[in-house]
């Protein structure tokens, strides 16, 4: 059916960790550049876009790209620890994708740190993922992000092909998907049972299994 299949990362193919280490991290950059953060600035530094960065770092009188340099390095470094210790790991599905590379050409796609995908890739052996992007640890990578159709169109370029499908759990994938001009999947794995769609996704499955079955057409309609 398609050339290539991409993957988010976080939430598909690997699991969540839990978000109070992420808010630990953010705090921990706070207190590197001598400030007291309030929790819902903390919080906010979740899933922000470019304009909230530099103002609240305009507000402490602080180098937004090295804050966020920073902070991407400390985030980074929870994930990657999470990973070590066994509290990051691949879903018990996980092996649909092993197969699936058997025949297509696969990616991941993520909006994660490059640091931390390059860590869960040589962890865990997914040596046969032909490509792997996450974001540079950089302010303007947040303009880059899904819903931003970027990495996956770059990745698209890189595979030298448009017959593909990006493979998501959140609203965000599919709207990166449905803007490169790609098919989509949208997994609705256990934490994502009440999340509503803004873009209706080409398929909608329940596991990476399903989603086996709807590429080797042995699956009955996962359409969304």
């Amino acid at each position: 059916m398609y050339d290539a299949v991409l993957f988010d990362n976080d939430g598909v193919l690997v699991e969540l960790m839990d978000i109070e280490g992420i808010y630990g991290a953010i705090e921990k950059t706070f207190v590197e550049f001598g400030v007291s953060p309030k929790r819902k600035e903390v919080e906010s530094l979740v899933g922000c876009d470019v304009g909230f960065v530099v103002e609240l770092c305009e507000s402490y009188g602080i180098d937004a790209e090295e804050f966020w340099r920073r902070r991407d390095a400390n985030v980074s470094r929870v994930q990657r620890a999470a990973v070590d210790a066994g509290e990051k790991s691949p879903y018990d599905d996980f092996d649909a994708v092993e197969r699936l590379a058997r025949e297509h050409t696969v990616g991941i796609v993520s909006n994660n740190q490059q640091a931390t995908v390059d860590h869960v890739v040589e962890s865990f052996g997914m040596s046969f993922f032909d490509l792997h992007y996450g974001r540079e640890p950089t302010v303007e990578s947040l303009r880059r992000k899904k819903p931003s159709p970027y990495y996956v169109e770059r990745a698209l370029e890189d595979f030298g092909t448009r017959n593909a499908i990006y493979v998501g759990d959140s609203p965000h994938d599919v709207v990166a998907a449905d803007r490169a001009g790609v098919d989509s999947a949208f997994v609705r794995r256990e934490h994502r049972n009440d999340v509503k769609l803004d873009a209706k996704p080409t398929y909608e499955v329940d596991s990476l299994h399903e989603l086996e079955e709807v590429l080797n057409g042995t699956g009955g309609d996962a359409s969304g």
